[in-house]
């Protein structure tokens, strides 16, 4: 849930949000991981 409200207050579907955070998890660089947070996260 701490997730998925922000995503959606950012506008986003909380579904498609956490689904491609999720699989863009493990590839992601540790130093670019804020990118995949509700506010600056961009549909993959």
């Amino acid at each position: 849930m701490s997730l998925t409200q922000p995503a959606h207050m950012n506008g986003h579907d909380s579904y498609a949000y956490l689904k491609d955070a999720l699989m863009q998890l493990p590839m992601q660089k540790a130093g670019e991981i804020e990118q995949l947070l509700p506010h600056q996260w961009m549909p993959g």
